[in-house]
């Protein structure tokens, strides 16, 4: 599928899911059981929290640059899970700038959570989960912290802050950086380093007089590049998957072993090469903050967050598309001349050459609790402008195995490409968002709580896109553009009830709604898109159970949403060679149960448990492909699992935690006829921390210490197969879960 350079990660349905800290922080409980589910008389306890900060979201089994995805039953995004920074988004729109070219976790935030769908619904009138992180401020007295990190495949990760006071009027600094050097787990042919990124943080803070409040100015500066990976593997019965002799899963690279590619450049018709590591695959952007908040002298709280950021993105990308086999008549040769034979693997390459991108946002609110009544009132601005984004695109063959070769074929140049710009991408613009929203926590009564929130936004998009077929060779004419002006208008918001039985059991209702239409990236292809109403209705209802030794919610979840635009890399599955861009309209539907426990049955111990049932299915998904209609209506949704389970236990001893994270996936499939798919499988993660004092901590961290072998995701090039059994013993691609790997930790915070 287009664009699915990071790997996906499920966990569980709807629930108030909380984020971790890795090996740093007790990150596989729900501390105080979902925030000791906010007592609100004596020995009452019920379910109400805004924020929760334990789940270990942060713990990914694909890679070590990005927060997990939370599975809310839909396919998550190539973005991943939004991340938010001082209230605002790290990005407004993560392609081409990923959100993990510019965030990171550091100990240059002061603190991170895992902001719950109502929130995100309420606040950013978005669907799904968020990370909500909070950049470090300056500090009254001096602080100094920090935390160095390695692997046993050679990761450097370097991170550290200070900050202090400035005067004694109330004005402080901070100061920090942020320096990451991956390896990962497989050798590239080109480079050392998988990601190369570094963040540097400097600011003022000044306190208000009489605890009034602080503003606080901030600059943060990224630099970052990441190299994708896939794997080879043969394919076999009941999802099962093979390694290769010539290709160990997780640890060698599929990238094409000189790391270059060669495009034309859609708009100027040059040719010229990129590489996949260094400037070419480079994203740096400038951040400013300005954030703080303000008590008034009527009670009200006025908090407010504005952010000026300017990045320039650029992207190389490749992705596998299909593996056949060819004899020694077929033509293919290695690049100095030598005739090859065997399997062929053919690759898309998509470059984004140096994009500028602008991004101006400010949320205003005010808080105040009057009576039984906890409201907020609030505005957020979003203006986000792309200068000429392309992606310009070529096709070339290479050896399977690792480190592969290109080759040159009869049908590409002297090079080893063809089909130049097929598929190939532009918009230039701008979108504004304008949003108001107010929400509001009631305790109705001892035993009766509500929450409830609206907000309506106001989105305009107003660039440039063009609906010319981009043929072989293709370049753009001055003609063959278009404008795009829209103007649409979106509700979101929720209603949570709790209602106590007794002080220790009592029914949850949830009712959540967002709406959007489309983004100026989705006039990228030469289509016009369906610009109807996107909706998100989501219902649940469940029963929660609180004591001293255990904390539950079991709840049931339905969720739809329509309009989803799918663009799929198709390959013919009677001609491997030939390829086609087919754009999708269609809709998911889901229906979950998820229950999720905490359980202290003594002292130190700590057990947290999570199962999740769910069906989520393809609806109205029917496209024309070589001649022929399909249609995949109420088939499974690819990559997201029907059952989920998540054990973790820990153990806290004198100055010792010992703890592990077992994540269960069952059958996930990999194609969207559903007739390819992977089999369960667990990702497995466990470790010891060790308090030297009150200063410094050590951790180490075992991640897949089942050694678990296999492939999850997508398979690339599978969308229109339709018998497995023809591909049982054949080559594909795929994502997969890290190897087993070791990662060390020395944090200090003085």
């Amino acid at each position: 599928m287009r664009k699915s350079t990071l790997k996906i990660s499920a966990l569980g349905l709807m629930l108030s899911f909380v984020s971790a800290f890795g090996q740093e922080t007790d990150s596989l409980t729900v501390k105080n059981a979902l925030k000791e589910a906010s007592k609100t008389q004596e020995g009452v306890k019920t379910v109400t929290s805004k924020e929760d900060n334990n789940r270990n979201v942060m713990l990914n089994a694909a890679n070590n640059t990005s927060p997990r995805d939370v599975n809310i039953g839909l396919p998550a995004t190539v973005g991943g899970i939004t991340i938010l920074e001082n209230d605002l988004p790290t990005v407004y729109f993560f392609w081409p700038e990923l959100p993990n070219k510019t965030w990171r976790q550091s100990v240059g935030l002061e603190r991170t959570g895992l902001l719950k769908m109502d929130q995100l619904a309420n606040t950013m009138g978005d669907l799904g989960f968020a990370v909500n992180s909070y950049s470090q401020t300056g500090t009254k007295d001096f602080k100094l912290k920090g935390k160095f990190t390695t692997s046993t495949f050679g990761w450097l990760q370097g991170d550290v802050n200070v900050s202090g006071p400035i005067s004694k009027n109330g004005w402080t600094y901070t100061v920090g950086a942020f320096a990451n050097y991956d390896p990962s787990t497989f050798k590239l042919g080109f480079n050392r380093n998988v990601d190369e990124t570094k963040i540097f943080r400097a600011g003022v803070t000044k306190y208000f007089n009489d605890d009034k409040g602080k503003i606080s100015i901030l600059y943060k500066y990224a630099d970052s590049f990441n190299v994708g990976n896939y794997a080879v593997f043969q394919y076999g019965a009941e999802g099962k998957v093979t390694e290769l002799d010539n290709f160990r899963i997780g640890r060698d690279s599929y990238v094409v072993n000189d790391g270059q590619i060669r495009m034309k450049d859609i708009l100027s018709g040059q040719d010229y090469w990129a590489g996949m590591s260094g400037k070419d695959n480079r994203t740096s952007s400038h951040n400013i903050d300005i954030f703080g908040n303000y008590l008034l002298n009527n009670g009200w709280n006025f908090k407010f967050s504005t952010r000026a950021h300017f990045a320039t993105a650029r992207m190389s990308t490749i992705i596998p598309l299909s593996i056949f086999n060819a004899d020694a008549s077929a033509g293919y040769t290695l690049q100095n001349g030598q005739a090859y034979s065997g399997p062929v693997g053919t690759q898309l390459a998509m470059h984004t050459p140096e994009t500028p991108i602008t991004n101006i946002a400010g949320r205003f609110s005010l808080n105040k609790q009057i009576g039984n009544h906890n409201v907020t009132v609030g505005l957020l601005e979003q203006y986000y402008n792309i200068d000429k984004f392309t992606s310009n695109r070529s096709f070339f063959f290479q050896t399977v195995g690792a480190q592969p070769q290109r080759l040159i074929g009869p049908n590409t140049d002297s090079y080893g490409f063809y089909n130049y710009n097929v598929g190939g991408e532009f918009h230039s613009g701008t979108e504004n968002k304008l949003s108001v929203y107010a929400n509001d926590e009631w305790k109705v009564s001892d035993n009766f709580n509500i929450s409830y929130g609206l907000h309506l936004r106001n989105q305009i998009i107003d660039g440039q896109y063009s609906t010319t077929p981009r043929s072989q060779n293709f370049v753009f004419g001055a003609n063959d553009f278009q404008n795009i002006k829209e103007n649409w208008f979106h509700i979101a918001g929720s209603l949570n009830a709790t209602y106590n039985i007794n002080k220790n059991f009592g029914l949850l209702a949830n009712f959540l709604y967002t709406e959007e239409n489309r983004r100026l990236e989705s006039y990228s292809q030469p289509f016009t898109p369906d610009t109807g109403k996107i909706k998100s209705p989501l219902g649940a209802f469940g029963v929660f159970w609180n004591t001293n030794f255990i904390q539950l919610i079991s709840q049931a979840t339905w969720l739809t949403k329509n309009g989803y635009l799918g663009r799929y890399n198709l390959v013919n599955p009677n001609n491997t060679t030939q390829v086609s861009v087919a754009q999708v309209d269609y809709s998911i539907q889901t229906l979950g149960w998820t229950t999720d426990f905490v359980l202290k049955p003594f002292k130190g111990f700590n057990l947290h448990y999570l199962i999740t049932f769910q069906n989520p299915i393809y609806k109205d998904f029917a496209f024309d492909a070589f001649g022929q209609n399909y249609n995949y209506g109420d088939k499974n949704v690819v990559g997201v699992a029907k059952t989920l389970m998540e054990i973790d236990p820990s153990y806290t001893t004198g100055k010792f935690r010992f703890w592990a994270s077992f994540r269960y996936f069952s059958k996930q499939y990999a194609s969207i006829t559903n007739a390819l798919y992977f089999a369960p499988r667990w990702e497995t993660f466990g470790g010891v921390n060790y308090t030297v004092n009150k200063n410094i901590n050590l951790g180490a961290t075992v991640i897949n210490f089942l050694n678990q072998r296999g492939a999850s995701g997508t398979i690339n090039g599978a969308e229109l197969i339709t018998d497995a059994s023809q591909y049982y013993g054949r080559l594909l691609t795929g994502t997969y879960i890290m190897p087993l790997t070791g990662q060390f930790s020395v944090s200090f915070n003085f």
